[in-house]
Order: structure tokens, then sequence, then C-alpha cells
């Protein structure tokens, strides 16, 4: 096992380098830079050429490629543009915003598509199962603004019932439990959207990977055995149909940090995916280099994570 964790960081090595070589060839690409994103009338050539130069805009790309890696390796993933301040400074005040909704969405939604998907399964073709169905299909299909805009409109504006937008109340002051209790005020609405959506394709994975289990010979000898059917159904085929699941949640790891640019900027959570968003309109390209290649090491170690778990969860399965 420490052998085949050791090479797979290993592996990462030559796979971060093509990556770095992509991104930045794709932003190079991008026509514009932070200059002339600003569209500032009273900018004069004379005043351009003197700012590209500071921002090192001057320099051909091959030659920016090598001084922002050069700095990568030292941590240093440069000054965004837009905010005037260290790149990991900016991530640092927002990426927490974005994981707090990003969080407890993720753990709603996979206790309830457990929960749904395991009676879905058991009961199939009932009714619950076809209601169920339903209303999957139904937050799968719809997109992600109008929902929030819908429940906006009768939670928010016409009953009252939570804030229309932002992390706190402006002017709130109290005790730390009166801040945690605003927050998630304001945050209900973003985490019951986020959930709706990501419930969806997580309940009909779980059915389709419990009906796969529960038709195997072991849960059929379970049955003849005279088990009870609760320990049949939860402790001996819930846990063989949880295993293909081991591979989404490597893939949640960069989710809970990327931000939902569009979620975000509809409830003025001022998470990192709106500044992401900004950052590309106002070629930030410190800022865009900066986070993409973090989200892009998270993708990689969830995945390392994803496929150790996968062998210790299932000892027939060797890591070679």
């Amino acid at each position: 096992m420490k052998q085949y964790i050791i090479r797979r960081l290993l592996q990462m090595i030559p796979t971060m380098i093509g990556i770095t070589i992509l991104v930045f060839a794709i932003t190079a690409l991008v026509p514009g830079d932070y200059i002339t994103s600003q569209q500032n009338p009273n900018m004069t050539a004379e005043k351009a050429q003197q700012l590209e130069k500071i921002y090192g805009l001057d320099k051909d790309p091959v030659q920016r490629y090598f001084i922002w890696v050069g700095n990568m390796l030292t941590a240093n993933m440069g000054d965004s543009l837009q905010h005037k301040r260290p790149v990991t400074d900016v991530i640092g005040d927002y990426v927490w915003n974005s994981f707090l909704i990003a969080f407890f969405s993720m753990m709603f939604s996979w206790i309830i598509a457990i929960v749904a998907g395991v009676f879905s399964a058991k009961f199939q073709y009932s009714l619950f199962d076809k209601l169920m169905t339903l209303f999957v299909f139904l937050c799968m299909s719809l997109p992600s603004f109008f929902i929030g805009l819908i429940l906006i409109k009768f939670m928010a504006v016409d009953w009252a019932l939570f804030p229309v937008g932002g992390m706190t109340t402006a002017g709130q002051a109290g005790s730390t439990w009166d801040y945690i209790v605003d927050v998630a005020d304001h945050m209900f609405l973003p985490v019951l959207v986020l959930t709706m959506l990501s419930t969806g394709s997580l309940t009909r994975y779980f059915r389709t990977s419990m009906l796969e289990v529960i038709r195997q010979d072991y849960i059929r000898t379970a049955r003849a055995k005279g088990l009870k059917e609760r320990t049949v159904i939860f402790k001996h085929a819930l846990r063989n149909a949880m295993l293909p699941a081991i591979t989404l949640m490597g893939f949640e790891l960069p989710a809970l940090f990327s931000g939902a640019i569009i979620l975000e900027k509809i409830f003025v959570w001022p998470g990192v995916g709106q500044v992401y968003l900004e950052s590309i309109t106002m070629r930030d390209y410190p800022f865009m280099l900066g986070f993409t290649i973090f989200l892009a090491a998270l993708t990689l170690i969830g995945t390392l994570i994803s496929d150790v778990l996968y062998g210790v969860a299932d000892p027939r399965i060797r890591l070679k």
C-alpha cells in the first residue's frame, strides 16, 4: 500500500506539469488582458505600455510560463491584478465560504440519496419508487438559477421565511451563537438548491447499484438462511452497493472548494466561485491560473484517496 501511494504521488508530477502547460497555453490564447479588459477611455498607449511592463505582460508567453512555474514551486501564486493582493490570500478569504454551503449540501444529498435509493430499489415500481423517480428527474431537469429564483420569490420575498441573499445581516451584532444562527439562516436557501440538484443523480446511482446487488446469489442465500430483511438490506446489500460510490467521493473533494458560480451570484453569497468568474471577465490571469491549478491538485488528490479507499473497502481489489 505504501509503495502504491508513493508511486501514485510520483506519477502526479508529470501530470501536474502537463496540466500547467495546457492551462497556461489556453490562457495565453485568450484574446485581451487585464489592461484592455478595463476599457478605460483615458488610457493612453504610453500608459498601457508602462502597465504591461509592470504586470509582466510585455514578455513572450514561454518566458512568462517559466516565471510563473518557478514562482509556483515556491508556493507563490503571484498577486491578483484585480484585488492587488496575493492570490493565496484571496483564495483563503473566499474559499471557506464556498466550502460551507458545499459541505452541508453534500452531506444532506448523500444521506437523502442513500435512503431514497435503497427504498426505491427495495420497492421497485411501487408508488414510492415512481414518485421518487418523478421528483428526481424534476430536480435534474430544472436549471439551478430557476430553482433559486423560485425559492427566493416564495420563501424569501412572499413568505419572508429566509433572507433574500448575502451571508450575514448588515449591522448584525451579538454573540458568536447569534452569528452562527444568522449565517445558517442565510445559507439555508443556497444549500437547499445545491442539495436538490445533486440528490437526483446520486439517488439514481444508488438505486441502480442496489438493484444489481439485491439480485446476487449471496443475497438470496442470506434470505434463505432466515435473516431479517433489514439485516439483509442494510448489512449485506448496502455495504456492497456503496463500493462504487467511493469513486464518487474522490471527485467531491474539488467540488467542495470550487464554489457554485451561478448560485453564489443569485444569492449574493461571498464565495470563491463569484471571484473566479470575475477574474475571467477581468482577465486576472494570476488568479485564474492559481485557482485552476489549486482545483487540479485537489482533483488528483481526490482520485488517489478514492483509489486507496476502494482497495481498503474491498480486499479483493489489489492495488498495483
